[in-house]
């Protein structure tokens, strides 16, 4: 087995492994995923189907994670019908439209002294209570609409979709387990592009920009510099150590895993 040193050249940062000492300079920083989500369910419930397995790819809105929601899918449906149905409506509008018919014939019975103002006066109350009534059911029905959309949403939040292409990390739950609500239940990372969140001498930060080239030496293969670019430049710096957070993202085609100890320069441009 050969050892592995490590020593500082300046703001310089030298890996050397084996007999070679093949080294790979630059500041010390690791990689790591460019995103990296943890997705639970907002309520608990048991676990119907775990449809993705650990290392596997998935693509944006991927099923990943079902739980059993056989019960709210029948209660969703009984709710559809009741938004749906316009019985109730109608038959209020025919009862307001025969009121208002009645009405009319008494006031010009009132007229010819056919007929009683009071009688006038309760054909006008009554036309009042079915307008009344059909603003309920008008209500009613609403109120039926918003439930159904609040339902169908909960059974949405009873499916686990991946938010982001990338691969499947690790699964906390296996099928017919109970999940508590907001308790971890799979973790997906994006690896291409990686990220690498690089400490640099704030004498030196100072004169990069976004956009400008990056070389990345992997301690395996230091002679083979990989390209990336600086993609965000901290606002604070750190005072104990007297630099600031360069991010620097690199593609990733071949899948290195996030983790690894790199050595980053900025050649001039």
């Amino acid at each position: 087995m050969h050892a592995q040193s490590t020593w500082w050249i300046g703001a310089v940062l030298v890996l050397c492994m084996g007999t070679g000492l093949a080294c790979a300079e630059g500041i010390e920083a690791i990689t790591k995923p460019s995103e990296d989500v943890t997705l639970s369910f907002v309520q608990a419930g048991r676990i119907a189907s775990v449809l993705v397995k650990e290392g596997d790819d998935v693509k944006t809105n991927q099923l990943l994670v079902q739980q059993d929601d056989a019960a709210r899918l029948v209660e969703l449906a009984q709710l559809k019908a009741e938004a749906e149905q316009t019985v109730r409506i109608r038959g209020q509008e025919a009862q307001l439209a025969q009121k208002t018919v009645d009405l009319h014939k008494l006031e010009e019975a009132f007229e010819k002294k056919a007929v009683s103002k009071w009688d006038v006066e309760h054909a006008r109350l009554e036309v009042s209570m079915a307008e009344l009534t059909l603003e309920l059911a008008k209500f009613q029905r609403g109120q039926s609409q918003l439930k159904y959309d609040q339902t169908r949403i909960e059974v949405d939040r009873m499916r686990l979709e991946s938010p982001i292409p990338g691969k499947v990390e690790k699964l906390f739950v296996k099928p017919g387990e109970s999940a508590d609500a907001l308790a971890q239940v799979v973790r997906v990372v994006k690896i291409d592009p990686l990220w690498i969140e690089v400490p640099v001498p704030l004498a030196d930060a100072r004169k990069l920009k976004v956009a400008r080239a990056a070389q990345v030496r992997f301690p395996d293969n230091p002679e083979q510099p990989a390209a990336g670019k600086v993609i965000h430049i901290g606002a604070v710096a750190d005072a104990a150590s007297d630099t600031l957070t360069v991010r620097v993202e690199l593609p990733n085609p071949t899948g290195r895993p996030a983790g690894e100890r790199v050595g980053v320069s900025f050649p001039a441009p």
